[in-house]
């Protein structure tokens, strides 16, 4: 016999109600518990489980660059919103700082090298700009474009700035992601430091191709610092 508080026994009417409590409760705390995750916090939970902080990504930059990730998506600005790639130029030029991340599958696709512009500094990058002939890197987010092949570059990615202001530029001054003998760690150990481009981000040779491979064709890619210009004037980490 089922009894309530006190042992006064339930009638027939409520003990059906009572089973019928019993089934329904632990089939809403399921349903509960396998609600969608927002995509913010499925990205938050990607970079956990690469355990990207132990390959010096910061989570705040990481979240940054999901923030203008998603907006950029929302404005139907990617063909491809599951590959992000991110060059942290806040850290050495003598570290692996290029990130290349699967969101959808959760993998790290690549972390390499990758150089900054001549004028933008030595071992750190510290000046950026967005006008022509200033050797300088800028900084922002970029969506790639379609592969090229240059007379002096080889195989290297067509890029389209997309903040006003910041690196829409980027066209006119031919910035492309390229190769360079300067952009490896032979070049380091020689000069304790990769060379610079003419504001290109550049990469390792062996690493270039595939890189291309998995990141063209209307995919996001930040190019980040802590400068407080850009910062403040970014409407896409507003």
């Amino acid at each position: 016999m089922v009894f309530l508080n006190y042992g006064v026994p339930l009638s027939p009417m409520k003990k059906v109600i009572f089973y019928l409590l019993l089934l329904i409760v632990p089939v809403l705390n399921h349903a509960r518990i396998n609600e969608p995750v927002s995509i913010e916090a499925s990205s938050m939970n990607v970079y956990t489980a690469l355990n990207l902080a132990s390959l010096q990504l910061s989570k705040d930059i990481f979240s940054l660059a999901i923030k203008g990730l998603k907006k950029l998506e929302a404005e139907g600005k990617l063909n491809n919103p599951n590959i992000i790639t991110i060059a942290d130029y806040s850290q050495s030029s003598s570290k692996k700082r290029l990130y290349v991340i699967d969101l959808k599958s959760g993998k790290l696709l690549f972390n390499t090298y990758v150089a900054h512009g001549r004028n933008t500094g030595e071992e750190f990058a510290k000046s950026f700009s967005n006008e022509e002939g200033s050797l300088k890197s800028s900084l922002g987010f970029y969506i790639t474009e379609h592969p090229i092949v240059g007379s002096h570059t080889g195989y290297a990615l067509m890029i389209n700035g997309v903040e006003k202001g910041i690196n829409d530029n980027a066209a006119k001054r031919a910035i492309i992601i390229h190769s360079a003998d300067y952009a490896t760690e032979t070049f380091i150990k020689k000069h304790g430091r990769l060379g610079r481009s003419f504001g290109c981000p550049v990469l390792p040779p062996d690493m270039n191709k595939p890189i291309i491979e998995s990141i063209k064709g209307g995919t996001c890619l930040f190019i980040y610092h802590p400068n407080n210009q850009y910062i403040s004037g970014s409407s896409l980490l507003k």
